[in-house]
């Protein structure tokens, strides 16, 4: 798959707006479009491009991140659970702990960067129906769009600092897109 290629499918599955859509190019790169997204402002579809771009497990470490900082020195117990539950997941991604991140992602509440972690997390793996229910698989896309949430929501947490916020997400993607050698 070419470059371009792989930047027409992931705009399109991340579901970026009609202006960031307008600004997709002939022969543009992943990496170059994201950087495109965030020079012109569309920080959100930026975020989404990105969270369907990266692998599963380096997303929802991304999403952790981005929820972590947002949560500030001293998060709520709930807040701090969800943090903690997800980052075991990403340190050992075993059923057990998705599960657990996701009940702690349920009581820290999925309207919350942290909550939103935690569901990426859970959307990980091979069923989203209860452990002794019949086998439900996530949809292909549920994880990055938790991870998305999560990136938008820890964002806007501070409204006087949203720009300062998506960019220093945003670089941290593409940090971690560098590191894994993603494009």
């Amino acid at each position: 798959m070419t470059a371009a290629t792989q930047t027409a499918e992931l705009s399109s599955i991340s579901g970026i707006g009609d202006e960031a859509q307008a600004l997709l190019r002939d022969g543009i790169a992943p990496r170059e479009f994201a950087q495109l997204l965030i020079d012109r402002g569309h920080f959100p579809d930026a975020v989404r491009l990105l969270a369907h771009a990266l692998p599963k497990r380096e997303s929802v470490w991304w999403a952790w991140v981005s929820a972590r900082r947002a949560a500030g020195s001293e998060p709520a117990p709930p807040i701090q659970a969800s943090l903690a539950a997800t980052e075991k997941w990403i340190a050992q991604p075993s059923e057990e702990n998705r599960r657990a991140a996701m009940q702690a992602a349920e009581r820290a509440g999925l309207q919350t960067s942290a909550g939103c972690a935690g569901l990426a997390a859970f959307f990980c793996g091979a069923s989203i129906a209860p452990a002794q229910a019949p086998p439900v698989a996530p949809g292909p896309y549920d994880s990055a769009k938790a991870v998305a949430g999560a990136i938008l929501l820890a964002a806007v947490a501070v409204p006087e600092k949203i720009e300062e916020n998506f960019r220093a997400h945003l670089q941290q993607g593409l940090e971690v897109a560098a590191r894994i050698k993603l494009w």
